[in-house]
């Protein structure tokens, strides 16, 4: 019971790091990178549809992303998505073929994505210490109904903190990567 309790928790403090990773992903840095465009959405056919299901995204040079629609029709949509995204990128159509080139990060919005970052990373910490939490309530509950003894719910909550204190840690380890990554010029 209380092993179920702690994989449970566990395995949602895994996501919660696996989706700060993909939020840090959309902060973008000075490089191009095709997972900043992860979050675009395009109207294709009535629907909203992920940019990467109706174009191929690739990494032409370090600063130029290039997205080739799989149909023509849909470089003005892919366009417009791109425009109205909160990344601030601009791009240029050449035929068939859209080019983005990635701006010159400034210091202002270096910290300003420093800032975003942090704020995600909060969000992660906060996630996992609500898993701890609930994980712990289940602890309680079967201590409550005289399922296991104190010394279990003891060594369980011990054992709760622990996986708590490493995923935190975790979340630390990637905020110092990002920030790091964000400060390079």
């Amino acid at each position: 019971m209380i092993d179920d309790i702690k994989k449970e928790a566990e395995g949602r403090m895994k996501k919660a790091l696996e989706a700060l990773g993909s939020n840090f992903n959309k902060i973008r840095t000075g490089r191009a990178h095709p997972s900043i465009l992860d979050g675009i959405q395009v109207s294709y056919y009535g629907s909203d549809t992920p940019l990467s299901q109706v174009a191929n995204v690739t990494v032409e040079d370090a600063r130029t992303l290039s997205v080739t629609p799989w149909e023509k029709n849909l470089v003005p949509d892919i366009e417009k998505a791109i425009m109205k995204s909160d990344l601030g990128l601009n791009p240029s159509t050449a035929g068939a073929v859209i080019r983005i080139p990635m701006p010159m990060l400034t210091e202002e919005t270096r910290k300003n994505f420093i800032k975003q970052a942090k704020g995600e990373a909060e969000s992660a910490r906060v996630s996992i210490r609500n898993n701890r939490r609930d994980a712990l309530a289940e602890v309680k509950a079967l201590l409550k109904e005289k399922e296991i003894s104190e010394d279990d719910e003891r060594r369980a909550a011990d054992e709760i903190q622990k996986l708590t204190d490493k995923y935190v840690a975790e979340v630390e380890k990637a905020l110092a990567v990002k920030e790091k990554d964000l400060m390079e010029i």
